[in-house]
């Protein structure tokens, strides 16, 4: 992914920027693994480990890697599972103080960072039947890289255990077994398996965000912030009740995670969320929005203008977002909010705001030509509308795009 940073989890490092994403996991971080496996238990197989993880490594993306490697692990670590659980514990790098990411990296003394995923999958896969001893694997993994994706299967599997573990690991010393109880619960977390049973009821989950959400380590708050922006796709009215119960009288801290909470039905403009901002109430005065050029191409993009004029005697605390309806390939237009201002428009007072709107190929989106509608929404309503047209045919997803959160 030329020309690409990347912060999956808040645990990727960043790749020098001509680098392939896929290298995160390459043929270096297989024979660390190996190194260090055979360092403290001599019997491990670690010519066979090596020969399967790498044959066919080169062909495929980074999770497909992860899992490749992780298949050569149960080829090669042993039966029964505590005895694979004590090898890998011991070839781990020793902890690290605090919340630093940087660091979290295999190096002489054991193994960090990348490395460590497909192990994680390992644990995920042949723990099952033994999950209390897997999550103390788990526990001790998360220090060194993230075990947010291989707990969720004990999430599934052995929920009344996991969720009292995790309730224990709220009070843990270290941030990243903290972080780790909110980000392996979200309910969708990117790149890890839906746990549908908290997508459809996510009360499980809240004594847990709610013993975490004043958090000393902000990393641990701002994975509190995304498990309740997950939990709004869903269930908006219980964040909108978290708000009521939460936000006033809150420091500092917590109105910062609050609102990084709130952003995904302060974008779609949820009228209960933005009252609680303050910002629930209508536009009142004028609002004009123009959209230049006229017709583009695919990689080009157009500038927004809009300008809010107030006819209030107080001041306005807005939310001005803006919506792009994008062409679909059957004609039909499918919405899509950009954030855009949060501002106080004085009494009497002319704004204007101008932004530059890019379109080009990103991996979740296909554009289609046609007449794009653009919306400005001031605090959830529309108040200005125009557009664009875009020429040229269809297009597949390009190789850049925005990363999970």
């Amino acid at each position: 992914m030329s020309g690409f940073q990347y912060t999956l989890g808040d645990h990727c490092q960043a790749m020098p920027m001509t680098e392939p994403f896929k290298l995160l996991l390459n043929a270096t971080r297989v024979h660390a693994l190996g190194h260090h496996l055979q360092r403290v238990a001599p019997p491990f197989d670690r010519p066979r480990f090596e020969a399967l993880a790498l044959a066919g490594l080169d062909a495929l993306e980074l999770k497909a890697r992860a899992m490749h490697i992780a298949d050569a692990l149960e080829a090669t670590l042993p039966d029964p599972f505590e005895v694979g659980a004590q090898w890998l514990e011991a070839a781990l790098a020793p902890v690290l103080p605090g919340d630093a990411l940087g660091d979290l990296q295999t190096g002489p003394l054991g193994l960090a960072g990348w490395a460590l995923w497909p192990a994680g999958e390992w644990v995920a896969r042949r723990g099952l039947d033994t999950p209390a001893r897997a999550l103390e694997t788990l526990h001790a993994l998360t220090q060194r890289f993230t075990a947010e994706w291989a707990i969720r299967p004990l999430l599934l599997h052995h929920p009344t255990l996991t969720l009292a573990t995790l309730q224990h690991w709220c009070s843990d010393p270290s941030p990243h077994v903290r972080r780790l109880v909110s980000e392996g619960s979200r309910p969708r977390l990117p790149w890890g398996m839906q746990l549908r049973p908290l997508i459809a009821d996510p009360s499980p989950t809240l004594p847990l965000l709610a013993a975490l959400q004043d958090d000393p380590s902000p990393y641990v708050r701002r994975s509190v912030a995304n498990h309740l922006n997950d939990i709004a796709k869903d269930h908006p009215a219980v964040v909108v009740d978290w708000l009521r119960r939460c936000l006033p009288d809150a420091s500092p801290e917590r109105r910062a995670l609050l609102r990084h909470a709130s952003r995904s039905l302060i974008k779609a403009g949820d009228t209960a969320v933005l009252e609680h901002w303050g910002q629930g109430t209508a536009l009142d005065g004028r609002a004009t929005l123009a959209v230049a050029p006229g017709s583009i191409a695919l990689g080009d993009g157009v500038t927004l203008s809009a300008t809010l004029t107030s006819l209030a005697r107080q001041p306005q605390a807005l939310v001005v977002d803006y919506v792009v309806h994008h062409v679909k390939a059957n004609g039909r237009t499918s919405p899509k909010v950009f954030k855009g201002w949060s501002l106080t428009l004085a009494p009497g007072e002319v704004r204007t705001l101008v932004k530059r709107h890019a379109v080009r190929p990103i991996t979740t989106r296909v554009y289609h030509p046609g007449a794009h509608r653009v919306a400005l929404q001031v605090n959830g309503a529309v108040v200005a509308e125009d557009g664009f047209v875009l020429c040229g045919g269809a297009v597949s997803p390009g190789p850049a795009g925005n990363a999970p959160d």
